[in-house]
């Protein structure tokens, strides 16, 4: 949950995670429309790879589509992806003040039907890009980005994976059976005050109820936001209970690389 105005988490991120630095990936800022509003989006791939290949969407956190949100799609196209990181605000709004932030994401929470829309205009300029060619997509959130994925996956969208990372998963829409399609993956903080434990529980009975391909990971001792470098500075700069975990990050990271190999390859 912090804004990223510099690129010092994508330069953190490619030290981390090496493939990002070395892969010669196209990249591309594009606009698409939806409901006579427009959005900008970032989309990576790897043209070494040949022909059209599997789909990942990047759902920014509560700060909008920014720098770090890219940075992910880029380590996913490098995995081999098309990534398409898009944008739940319009015209590519970002905040950089935690009360402007709120605001964006609560127009967008507080309106399911809105909110369901967008992430749809976002797959399906995904699916109908030529890089991608109607393979199947995954959708990947961070913070507030985890809590559309999963509302997505809820309302029953089309995906073979969701992974929310250090995302909400309170609803008042719970998974059936009958509409949940995707495996589900959670990363969470064991630690955070955002999402307590009440939180996490009624999550494991609502998957539970549904008889979902669901995994949740709690990592002890870690904060919100652990897999953004500049959480640590963020924390210090608003007075948020944030943090940056390298462990946690690496960890996350690595068991969703292993869930796309098998659910999207």
């Amino acid at each position: 949950m912090q804004p990223l105005r510099t690129l010092s988490a994508a330069v953190a991120l490619a030290s981390l995670f090496p493939g990002l630095a070395l892969a010669d990936l196209h990249t591309e800022s594009v606009t698409y429309e939806h409901d006579g509003q427009t959005f900008e989006g970032f989309i990576a791939w790897d043209p070494s790879v040949d022909g059209p290949r599997p789909g990942v969407l990047v759902v920014h956190e509560w700060w909008g589509h920014n720098d770090y949100a890219r940075s992910r799609a880029e380590q996913l196209a490098a995995e081999g992806y098309t990534a398409f990181s898009l944008d739940m605000y319009g015209d590519g709004h970002t905040a950089d003040h935690p009360s402007e932030a709120g605001e964006f994401a609560g127009q967008v929470r507080e309106n399911r039907d809105m909110m369901l829309e967008r992430f749809g205009a976002a797959h399906d300029y995904l699916r109908g890009h030529d890089q991608t060619a109607d393979q199947p997509v995954a959708a990947v959130g961070y913070c507030f980005g985890g809590t559309v994925a999963l509302e997505a996956a809820r309302a029953g969208a089309d995906l073979a994976l969701v992974a929310s990372f250090h995302g909400a998963l309170a609803t008042e829409h719970p998974a059936s059976a009958d509409t949940l399609k995707p495996e589900v993956l959670v990363f969470n903080g064991a630690a955070d005050p955002m999402v307590p434990k009440e939180q996490v529980d009624a999550f494991r009975e609502e998957m539970d109820n549904a008889d979902a391909d669901w995994t949740l990971v709690d990592f002890g001792g870690v904060l919100h936001s652990f897999t953004n470098p500049d959480a640590d500075s963020i924390a210090e700069r608003f007075d948020m209970p944030v943090g940056y975990d390298e462990r946690a990050d690496r960890d996350s990271w690595q068991y969703l690389l292993g869930a796309l190999e098998r659910r999207l390859k």
